[in-house]
């Protein structure tokens, strides 16, 4: 996966060290309730759509990008679900980076799922009750704090306290 130049950048001066970034991650459901999930390329598991905001981009446009670029599916956010700090990731190169993640409820508009670029190497929608053994802790319990906004959205968002 490609490095953003802002934090090629950063990596320039702090090298290795952590990097806090903000991230977001999209539970898309389309119309007949099924759930957007691209096979990652890195680890060869399967994710809900997510990526890094760029510097001053809007959570909710920045997330509709990510969606775009890797699935060719566009969305349209409708609701912050959950807030969350991940665990910190050690790349292979060395590099550390921790993420505060914005997980947002999402409606398909259009497109047809596809992998849309490196991150992926299959896209696909899934039923609810059958979702792959292979699912990413995070995108699990993403899609849980989702899930039970959507049941009872007057509880709001799930964070982590």
């Amino acid at each position: 996966m490609p490095v953003p130049e802002f934090v090629a950048a950063l990596r320039a001066h702090v090298g290795h060290d952590l990097l806090w970034l903000p991230g977001v991650t999209g539970v898309v459901l389309d119309d007949d309730d099924r759930l957007l999930l691209g096979r990652r390329a890195d680890n060869g598991r399967w994710a809900l759509p997510s990526g890094i905001l760029e510097p001053g981009e809007e959570p909710a446009v920045g997330l509709v990008r990510e969606i775009q670029e890797e699935t060719a599916v566009i969305a349209q956010a409708v609701a912050l679900t959950a807030v969350s700090a991940g665990d910190r990731v050690r790349y292979p190169n060395g590099d550390v980076s921790q993420y505060l993640d914005l997980t947002f409820l999402c409606r398909y508009r259009s497109g047809t799922a596809r992998v849309a670029d490196e991150e992926s190497t299959a896209v696909g929608w899934f039923e609810l009750d059958d979702l792959p053994v292979d699912l990413t802790p995070s995108s699990e319990e993403r899609l849980g704090a989702s899930l039970s906004y959507r049941r009872n959205p007057a509880a709001g968002a799930s964070f982590v306290a």
